[in-house]
């Protein structure tokens, strides 16, 4: 797959901005970037790492209440650091600053949780055609400069809702869409997949 933009970006979501915005501004020392009206009722604040976005969209309505998703942590290489520093948000997402080079990360990395590793490294390396590293905790699969890293767990929440808190959801943009489309059916992966999902790989939020 070619990427439009060699690293990828990742999304939450919160009732709780202020707290939020204080974590990820101050504690975690992302650099806050625009703020992004995407509906009546819920705004994006853009914070940049590295050329990473993470997406932190506030909701005004409440938020249901929802199983987490695989989501799982997010690792952000940072200088000057010696060891491993890990924290969590407000709402209880995890959150690691580590030493560049740390479990291979040398920008940002994406730890999931994920039911079947064999599956998932279909889909990652055969499928899409992402290099497979050494982790040893499961698989780690390179996106561009960024890493998304997995580890089996049989209790990974299948199909997790979209408009929940936390962690939920990371985007690719690609150079083609309709390439990954047709690339994705010819190595018979996505064959019953609505278009419609395929169409979500494309940067929208």
């Amino acid at each position: 797959m070619q990427l439009a933009k060699n690293v990828i970006d990742i999304g939450l979501s919160t009732n709780d901005l202020e707290p939020m915005l204080r974590f990820w501004q101050q504690d975690a020392a992302v650099r806050f970037d625009h703020v992004l009206p995407v509906r009546r009722g819920q705004k994006q604040y853009r914070h940049d790492e590295q050329g990473s976005v993470i997406k932190l969209n506030h909701h005004a309505e409440p938020l249901p209440e929802a199983a987490p998703s695989g989501y799982r942590e997010l690792i952000i290489a940072r200088e000057g650091l010696q060891t491993p520093r890990r924290m969590v948000d407000p709402d209880g997402n995890r959150v690691q600053l580590a030493p560049p080079g740390h479990d291979g990360v040398s920008q940002i990395a994406v730890a999931m949780g994920v039911r079947s590793l064999s599956a998932h490294r279909k889909f990652y390396g055969d499928i899409l055609g992402f290099a497979e590293q050494p982790w040893p905790g499961g698989a780690g699969f390179r996106l561009g400069d960024s890493l998304v890293l997995l580890a089996e767990n049989p209790a990974a929440t299948v199909d997790p809702v979209r408009q929940a808190r936390g962690w939920r959801y990371i985007t690719l943009q690609v150079a083609d869409i309709d390439a990954v489309h047709d690339d994705s059916e010819a190595r018979a992966c996505a064959r019953d997949l609505p278009r419609s999902r395929l169409e979500t790989w494309r940067e929208y939020q």
